[in-house]
């Protein structure tokens, strides 16, 4: 009878200590998050079940934190949502003026719509259109009309470091996102130079300015559909591109083509599909501006308000960085169960490390953390851990 009792007894001991040995998902997760150098009170985190919507974990969620490029997260979704994920940019070539047999008599206006892919092989594809036409001279000037979008080069909030390094300057009409401090009067004099290299002739000078209400269409170049321009946005962190489509929302459906009217509507957008927009600033779309806020609750709220939406679903999963093979992660998470299970936007500046996304089909997260300045070393361990952690646990079965 004695070995019977001494293996329960063991058992009985044992049992505790298997406990203790597995403590439970949300303490692996606050553990993942406790890190030299960057302080709690100044971190958000939250973790989400997409089987139940369930918060499985939080810590600071509703705390209103500087963003760096998880401020995409809003951006991606509000542009999906009100211009769609065929939208395409347009660049027009107007006629302001008479055609008189090969001899367009007036201005020609190279018109841009804020596409922040606009290239030289577009502006060749333009002038061989005008050539096709059989038209042979130009009487007047070429003009570069930049006023889909304000004059405004960076945007509120922004170190002066920025301009240029992080962001070419905005424009509705910048070619090869050139660092031009008149982008529109460099784009007219590239479109004269390609005219005339067709054989064209144009009497006028290149200069900036605006089309006239009665100009036409004579030669129209369309972007890739937004879908995969928000896809390399996300993918690389892209701030030009942020930045322009953040005036594209404002342009097109809100009140001016402006940084201000953009994020006036990425408010509104927001708040129509339930997110919660407490403490949330909106600014500019790339995040640098120090005036942005976003907490990890609202994030979380766009991923799983994207995830349940078919019409924005397989755009947004596919425009995020896979752990440890493309993008902004494709040099971390080498090695562990987030390695290709993990899809996450980053987000990095001297004050601010984020990193939200899903964890297969399982999950959603969104950790923010920020510093004066920011230990990026321990905050995006913190991070790693913490995905890390949802990522083990994503890959045990049901029970």
């Amino acid at each position: 009878m004695r070995p019977r009792l001494t293996i329960a007894v063991l058992v009985l001991l044992l049992a505790p200590v298997a406990q203790a040995a597995a403590p439970t998902l949300p303490a692996r997760l606050g553990k993942a998050l406790a890190v030299p150098n960057v302080a709690p009170s100044a971190s958000g985190a939250i973790a989400v079940d997409l089987r139940t919507f369930a918060v499985l974990f939080e810590q600071h969620a509703d705390t209103p934190l500087m963003p760096a490029s998880n401020e995409k997260l809003p951006i991606t979704f509000a542009a999906l949502r009100e211009l769609g994920p065929y939208y395409r940019f347009r660049t027009e070539v107007l006629g302001a003026g008479y055609r008189n047999g090969p001899t367009w008599v007036g201005d020609l206006i190279l018109k841009g719509h804020g596409d922040p892919t606009l290239s030289s092989r577009r502006l060749t594809d333009l002038a061989a259109e005008l050539k096709a036409q059989g038209i042979q001279r130009v009487t007047g000037r070429v003009l570069g009309d930049e006023s889909w979008f304000d004059s405004r080069r960076v945007v509120a909030g922004w170190k002066s470091s920025f301009y240029i390094s992080e962001s070419a300057p905005l424009s509705a009409l910048t070619v090869d996102r050139r660092d031009a401090s008149n982008p529109a009067l460099a784009a007219a004099a590239e479109l004269r130079a390609l005219l005339r290299g067709r054989r064209i002739a144009v009497a006028g000078i290149a200069a900036a300015g605006r089309a006239p209400p009665d100009a036409f269409a004579l030669a129209t170049t369309y972007s890739v559909p937004l879908a995969e321009i928000v896809a390399w946005m996300d993918r690389e962190s892209d701030n030009f591109v942020a930045e322009q489509i953040l005036k594209t929302l404002g342009a097109e459906v809100g009140a001016a083509g402006t940084s201000a009217g953009g994020a006036a509507v990425v408010m509104r957008v927001l708040r129509e599909a339930g997110i919660p927009v407490a403490g949330l600033h909106i600014v500019d779309g790339s995040g640098l501006s120090r005036s942005d806020r976003v907490t990890t609750r609202a994030l979380a709220a766009i991923l799983v308000a994207a995830w349940t939406d078919p019409d924005l679903h397989d755009t947004l999963w596919s425009a995020l960085p896979i752990a440890g093979v493309s993008g902004t992660l494709d040099h971390r998470f080498r090695t562990g169960p987030a390695r290709g299970t993990v899809r996450a936007k980053t987000g990095t500046t001297g004050l601010a490390s984020a990193l939200s996304g899903y964890v297969r089909d399982r999950y959603v997260f969104a950790v923010v953390q920020n510093g004066s300045p920011i230990s990026t070393t321990w905050a995006r361990t913190a991070q790693d851990r913490f995905a890390q952690a949802l990522a083990a646990d994503a890959t045990v079965p049901a029970p």
